[in-house]
């Protein structure tokens, strides 16, 4: 079926939810007026519906394919692309001085959000290059920024970030790949990276790789890696695509889902690249990019979370199957008591989930507008909670999606398989979700819990003027983030840092839970009597927040009882 873009969804989540206000009242973000915000929502929605939609099973059924050395993209992708690029949907939040609309990430989470529920295999290509724009803007030469980010803006060219190797996954700081010195400004960059999105594509002037690589004096480990733009042809005295770059793409990898996204194996062979940031600060320098791209890719997850219930929602209104259990029914399978919950399930997570990233997209942009380190430490610490929450969503929702249309469902021309296909990978790329949960109680909590606590004080304290309104849900969700107070004071004591990650997953699992609820609340508290946010406020809050006490629970177990299982106990048979 065809994307419809939830539009009036995003609107009551500005107006009543995150308190996007607060943005378009300061002055870096004071055109951003909600006349002007549901403008770009609604045309970036009609370019969704009308272009990105129906590329949906065109890119799953014919892959990206390399021939004779040549990435050629999907069947209509080029045109999907160049209507991104023309309607300006790469460079929403890039700096007006170079071209970019310079409007708040919070518009640009929406947009990305609904052009993954369209089409994800395409929409992880502006994804990337938004990141690389934002990590030049912060660590780039004047000189690279004047050659560059015009082109990167325009969508002329476009972006891609290379940080794997074989033998250097999660472990970044194994890297081998070497940049040499040229002596007049430029290095000479030589290794290979691996899953590499969008390596390379026949529809763009041409392609910038942020590359990391080890110069010979740069130390082991991630202190000792810098980062280098490597673009495929190296630009001419007038900054347009010039000769072909030392540098080829060796083979496409062929994956469970996502085929029309070309994933790149990258050989480079003393390709010319220029150093990005100071030596050996790297990491730094690709983390801007890489934190960028964690958000989005939390958007990603909840963008087909969307596009899977939709596509499950038509199929239970038009399908009949057995009688009706209750009176004045649709004679669908709507009626039947599992298909609801099921159905009720997918929207109330995607609210909860939608509602945790556009929160955190309102603290960068008053990190952006203020300066403020609150809103700085907010911004950082809801950042893995999006990135894991928003693709265990996306993961769980299209799963459900499958089982609403039963054994339709498993067969792959009604495309409910392919949302779960897509889906999957989004865990698994910007830092594992794991690593987000080990990233959330190690480095997020290194402040002592500050970030934590204010969090927590906001909700309770708002909690608590809800009172009058839904007495009974007030009171199971402050009593849910008192539970998971106690649990963050429970981590703050562990000395071993291995305790902490034992139960990291069940944590952020639990905050992210906890989080919905809250934003349901504040969704149903919006109401002046009984409507459809307090319905699915009390289905999520009685129904899906109950798993908070168990997750709880596990997260505060520590190391002990995994480690006492051994590698033999492992063994299967």
């Amino acid at each position: 079926m065809p994307f419809r873009a939830p539009l009036e969804e995003y609107s009551f989540l500005f107006d009543k939810v995150v308190g996007f206000s607060q943005v378009s009242e300061t002055h870096r973000f004071e055109e951003s007026t909600p006349d002007v915000i549901e403008a770009i929502l609604n045309e970036a929605g009609r370019m969704c519906e009308d272009v990105m939609s129906p590329l949906q099973r065109a890119g799953d059924q014919s892959p990206a394919v390399l021939e004779n050395g040549v990435v050629k993209t999907s069947p209509g992708f080029a045109e999907g692309y160049k209507a991104i690029a023309d309607g300006g949907w790469v460079s929403i939040a890039a700096s007006p001085q170079y071209g970019g609309m310079g409007l708040p990430m919070t518009v640009t989470t929406v947009v990305n959000e609904m052009m993954s529920a369209s089409c994800l295999s395409l929409q992880l290509n502006p994804l990337m290059t938004q990141g690389q724009i934002e990590a030049l803007e912060h660590h780039a030469s004047d000189e690279i920024k004047k050659t560059y980010l015009p082109k990167l803006i325009s969508g002329q060219w476009c972006g891609t970030m290379n940080l794997t190797e074989p033998q250097a996954g999660s472990d970044v700081g194994a890297l081998r790949s070497k940049a040499q010195d040229n002596g007049d400004g430029s290095y000479a960059i030589s290794g290979q990276k691996i899953y590499i999105s969008w390596g390379d594509n026949d529809f763009s002037e041409n392609i910038c790789h942020l590359v990391l690589a080890r110069l010979p004096d740069g130390v082991p480990g991630t202190k000792g890696i810098s980062l280098f733009l490597v673009p495929k042809r190296l630009p001419d005295q007038n900054g347009n695509p010039g000769v072909a770059n030392r540098l080829k793409v060796v083979s496409l990898e062929h994956k469970m889902g996502l085929h029309g996204s070309p994933t790149a194996v990258m050989q480079y062979d003393g390709a010319t690249g220029w150093l990005i940031g100071e030596p050996h600060d790297g990491m730094r320098a690709m983390f801007t990019m890489m934190n960028n791209a964690r958000l989005g890719v939390g958007g990603q997850g909840i963008g087909v979370a969307e596009g899977a219930y939709q596509h499950a929602l038509h199929y239970a209104q038009d399908r009949k199957q057995g009688r009706s259990p209750i009176a004045g029914g649709t004679g669908t399978i709507l009626d039947h008591a599992d298909v609801r919950r099921m159905l009720a399930t997918m929207k109330a997570e995607i609210f909860a989930s939608r509602a945790i990233a556009l929160a955190n997209a309102v603290a960068i942009d008053m990190t952006t507008a203020t300066g403020h380190d609150d809103w700085k430490a907010r911004a950082a610490f809801l950042t893995p909670i999006t990135k894991a929450f928003g693709t265990d969503v996306g993961m769980a929702v299209a799963e459900l999606g499958v089982q609403v249309h039963g054994g339709m469902g498993f067969i792959e021309e009604t495309g409910a398989a392919q949302y779960y296909r897509d889906v999957r990978v989004t865990a698994i790329y910007e830092g594992t979700n794991g690593i987000q949960s080990m990233d959330l109680v190690a480095r997020k909590l290194v402040d002592g819990g500050e970030a934590a606590a204010a969090l927590l004080d906001e909700m309770a304290d708002l909690t608590k003027t809800y009172c009058t309104l839904s007495p009974k849900l007030c009171e199971v969700v402050w009593e849910a983030i008192e539970s998971l107070r106690e649990t963050t004071d429970w981590m703050l004591q562990q000395g071993d840092l291995n305790n902490r990650f034992a139960g990291g997953v069940p944590y952020l699992r639990a905050f992210a839970r906890i989080l919905g609820a809250y934003y349901h609340l504040r969704a149903a508290c919006s109401e002046a009597s009984e409507g459809p946010r307090t319905r699915l406020a009390r289905f999520y809050i009685n129904s899906l927040l109950p798993e908070h006490m168990g997750l709880l629970a596990q997260a505060s177990q520590g190391a002990d009882d995994l480690y006492a299982i051994k590698p033999k106990d492992l063994v299967a048979g």
